[in-house]
């Protein structure tokens, strides 16, 4: 297929959310038929119809449909290359993507990543929240350039680099039968109803794992999108949960609750930073992989 220019994709898209020809050609300030030719030599060149011409208007083809929506991607990458490209005028002197999971966001990376750019103030870090699946796809996609999630999810093929480490705590209000407990096994409270995460996140697949090792199903009452959520469910008595204790810890005397550090060995919990290849990763991003493992290193042990 020969070269199909930035001109006739944006007219294509014109013509489909205007749908007339002399609409998009008034838009685009190019004749009318001009546009006709275009869409013409576009159609000859790719081999097939890309419209229906109807007396009312034009149509997509299914291989309209097909063009459109590449053509659609290709100017939002152009939009999002501009947006970046123009920081570097303002003073950005360097890009890293960044997707992680939601225990490392709330516990870790506020911390981490402002001393990073106390040291980089230049450099724009982009920061998405995704569950530890979501990462990991995002790593392997090449949509982020480093992912931290947690390490008992299969990460075939990815490089894996030790981030933090946070003990998992079973979450009561302070009144509550097992609040006086210093330490409990998972299968200690199996009796209890569940509030937890929803179902396709690490955590929640891991609770589910293990208890079933254990021969105990799980009660789950209740299950929401954000550990927030769980302690105000827990709050109001409709459960009881399991949390990272990093993500919880300032909010249990505010909402009456108790944290009991889990016994069970898996509920040691790591992050881990997930990569292609350390070699091919930019400067930046290496210096901020190698920043984040020495702050997990130099964490105090929980």
């Amino acid at each position: 297929m020969n070269y199909i220019d930035v001109v006739t994709m944006k007219l294509f898209i014109a013509i489909y959310e205007e749908g007339k020809l002399s609409a998009a050609a008034e838009r685009e300030h190019i004749a009318l038929a001009a546009v006709s030719k275009r869409i013409s030599d576009l159609e000859y060149r790719i081999g097939s119809k890309l419209l229906y011409r109807r007396s009312r208007g034009v149509e997509l083809t299914p291989a309209g449909h097909a063009l459109l929506h590449h053509a659609t991607n290709i100017f939002d990458s152009i939009k999002r290359m501009e947006a970046d490209l123009s920081e570097y005028g303002e003073g950005i002197r360097g890009h890293v993507r960044i997707h992680s999971n939601t225990s490392a966001i709330i516990a870790f990376l506020p911390k981490d990543l402002s001393t990073f750019a106390q040291l980089y103030p230049h450099v724009k870090l982009d920061l998405q929240e995704r569950v530890s699946t979501e990462v990991i796809h995002a790593v392997r996609n090449g949509l982020t350039d480093v992912g931290i999630f947690a390490s008992h999810v299969a990460a075939d093929g990815l490089e894996i680099i030790p981030y933090q480490s946070d003990r998992l705590v079973l979450v009561v209000p302070k009144d509550h039968q097992l609040a006086r407990r210093q330490s409990i096994l998972l299968r200690e409270a199996a009796d209890q109803d569940f509030i937890g995460l929803q179902t396709d996140t690490s955590l929640q697949a891991l609770l589910q794992e293990q208890s079933a090792i254990a021969g105990k199903d799980l009660r789950m009452r209740v299950q929401v999108r954000s550990f927030d959520a769980i302690c105000r469910m827990i709050r109001y008595r409709m459960g009881v949960g399991v949390l990272p204790r990093m993500t919880v810890h300032e909010e249990l005397a505010e909402l009456g609750l108790k944290s009991i550090p889990l016994e069970d060995s898996w509920a040691d919990r790591k992050l881990v930073i997930g990569i292609q290849k350390f070699e091919k990763l930019s400067v930046l991003a290496k210096q901020l992989i190698e920043h984040l493992s020495e702050t997990g290193t130099s964490s105090p042990a929980l």
